[in-house]
């Protein structure tokens, strides 16, 4: 099941990174390498202690949060946006094909796909 599961995610990846390569935005691919590890920005709630480290991972990570920014993309025809949204559902699922899942508040390496 769980090589289902990282296939599943890596056909996610892949959506992601074909919609990422039809947007209109003209972006080095050095600069995309740095943008899609931005997410991990979220690890610096763990600074502070790890409730607010899973909450701010989390919200970086999260699916939803992806989707939402590319729905919002679109309605206001805004590439860019579609852009941050493609590019946090694909460093998502990247992350699950690597065993890092949403994180749970008593550990950093207590996933909702296992323990690291």
């Amino acid at each position: 099941m769980k090589n289902l599961i990282k296939l599943e995610e890596l056909g996610m990846l892949a959506i992601s990174v074909f919609f990422l390569s039809k947007l209109d935005i003209d972006i080095s691919w050095w600069l995309y390498i740095i943008l899609f590890f931005s997410p991990d920005i979220g690890m610096i709630g763990y600074l502070v202690n790890t409730k607010v480290g899973a909450v701010t991972y989390n919200f970086f990570h999260h699916k939803t949060t992806g989707c939402l920014l590319i729905i919002f993309g679109f309605i206001q025809n805004n590439d860019y946006i579609v852009f941050a949204g493609l590019l946090l559902l694909a460093h998502s699922s990247f992350d699950r094909i690597l065993g890092y899942g949403l994180k749970y508040p008593d550990s950093f390496k207590h996933t909702n796909v296992g323990y690291l």
